[in-house]
């Protein structure tokens, strides 16, 4: 799970709450969309915050003897 995948997630959000006009008796895809994409969003910063950690190293001053 990284970057891609919580923009792949709102995406696929946004086309189910946004694009698809499709009625099922069993489930809200609108619902459904928002949650796909509170979730990718959630997932992205996430991955950024985990991403920018990751890149900031703590090195010691160089030892002269």
């Amino acid at each position: 799970m990284g970057i891609g995948s919580g923009i792949v997630l709102f995406v696929l959000g946004a086309i189910l709450a946004f694009a698809l006009n499709v009625e099922v008796d069993w489930i809200n895809l609108d619902l459904v969309g928002y949650l796909l994409m509170g979730a990718g969003f959630i997932i992205f910063l996430i991955s950024l915050v985990l991403y920018s950690r990751r890149r900031t190293t703590n090195t010691p001053p160089d030892i002269i003897e």
